[in-house]
């Protein structure tokens, strides 16, 4: 079969199962993610088996590194974590079809807002396995239909939880094209899926910059994205220095390799010599390296001048850009020109100069006093997250499962006529 009638064919089955999900009630899609959870939990063996396959081809590539390594790696553990997330989601409210606001207006009608699935999601990710099963249980949830496109070097371990998925659909009598894995690896199937904006109504890709660029760049679809993760924390003069300290240790260091981890340190010129010899002494226990501008080397003597693609870069890494800033508007200015509307904290007592920054930095979370790592779709209270979203239209920030629905307005008459 032709690329092209194959990807068309996933489209047109994802579209009319749609609108079956979209209609089944809370329990009826409840029941489908509790016999997820027995499928996953019999095939245990199966996924293990798979994901060691997978393992082994990626490291014969020569083409790896630890942290690749630990995003395709499943095991026990993960597979419960997997259980957990699902159990999560069942609990959840269901989102669809909840009104809202319903106000009577002067001629009589009454207008309100009702939520919707958004109907079928495309999901195009790397590495990561438990992908699979987080965004097929939010979408079951949710009442949308989902295509995946998981990368070639997860495969194996995609194909047998798909399996999981379809024979939890099966059990309950559901179209088992409600969730869809393409197992094709050829890279030219994405891009005709890309096209396919008669079917899909929202893409959601993650993984790497290059593969979300990418995305974005050929989808004719709207495209629910991050690019990059250019996390800003602003340690203004009345911060508190315990605290100050305490934030930007943990945000830059507790994980560097992901999206919402600290890349550039701002810090006020009337803390700066007091709290920058002491943040430096932490870091170095960290192997933290420092790039700074020419007044945080001026304290810090042995650190290295940060050059201005520093300033917009997502390091993702061991590496931290310092610039010192004569006022709170000066670093909302910073944070306006190179970072990327993922995460911003501000560190500060002052709650004025807090209000401030809250309001006048426009990125997708803004914090007051907390690490940049609480930028999380488990930490907010949506649960699993399907993706976080820099974009200013439909959601933004982590992307849980009322992300997924859209709203339609309903009106209620009694004969009314205009």
């Amino acid at each position: 079969m032709k690329i092209k009638d194959y990807v068309n064919n996933i489209c047109v089955n994802a579209k009319l199962s749609s609108q079956e999900i979209s209609c089944l009630t809370e329990g009826e899609k409840n029941l489908i993610l509790l016999s997820l959870v027995e499928e996953i939990n019999l095939s245990r063996n199966d996924i293990k088996k798979s994901n060691s396959k997978d393992l082994d081809n990626l490291k014969s590539s020569n083409n790896f590194n630890d942290a690749f390594v630990d995003r395709l790696l499943i095991n026990d553990s993960r597979i419960d974590s997997m259980i957990s997330s699902i159990k999560e989601i069942i609990q959840f409210k269901d989102p669809v079809g909840e009104i809202n606001s319903i106000k009577e207006m002067p001629s009589g009608i009454k207008v309100g807002k009702m939520s919707m699935p958004l109907g079928v999601i495309a999901m195009i990710y790397e590495s990561r396995p438990n992908v699979t099963i987080d965004a097929s249980a939010l979408c079951i949830k949710s009442g949308n239909s989902i295509i995946l496109r998981g990368g070639s070097e997860s495969i194996f371990t995609n194909i047998v939880l798909a399996e999981c998925i379809k024979n939890a659909l099966l059990k309950n009598n559901r179209n088992v094209n409600v969730v869809q894995l393409i197992d094709n690896t050829d890279r030219d199937i994405v891009n005709e899926l890309l096209k396919q904006n008669n079917y899909i109504d929202i893409v959601i890709p993650r993984g790497g910059k290059n593969l979300i660029k990418l995305v974005d760049d050929l989808s004719s679809i709207p495209v629910l994205k991050h690019l990059d993760g250019i996390c800003h924390v602003f340690i203004d003069r009345d911060a508190d220095i315990k605290k100050a300290i305490k934030i930007a240790v943990n945000s830059k260091t507790q994980r560097t390799g992901v999206c919402n981890a600290m890349e550039t340190l701002i810090v006020d010129k009337n803390i700066a010599d007091e709290f920058l010899p002491l943040l430096e002494k932490k870091l170095k226990s960290y192997n933290v390296e420092i790039r700074g501008c020419d007044k945080t080397k001026n304290i810090l003597n042995e650190i290295n001048l940060a050059s201005e693609t520093d300033w917009s870069t997502e390091y993702l890494d061991s590496i931290l850009s310092i610039i010192v800033v004569s006022e709170c508007s000066e670093a909302i200015n910073h944070i306006s020109k190179y970072g990327s509307g993922h995460t911003d904290v501000i560190v500060t007592e002052n709650k004025e100069t807090a209000a401030m920054f809250l309001r006048n930095v426009d990125s997708s979370s803004v914090m007051h006093n907390a690490s940049s790592r609480f930028a999380d779709g488990y930490e907010y209270g949506l649960g699993a997250e399907i993706g976080i979203s820099t974009n200013k239209l439909h959601a933004r920030g982590p992307v849980g499962i009322k992300g997924l629905t859209n709203e339609k307005f309903i009106v209620i008459g009694n004969g009314n006529i205009r």
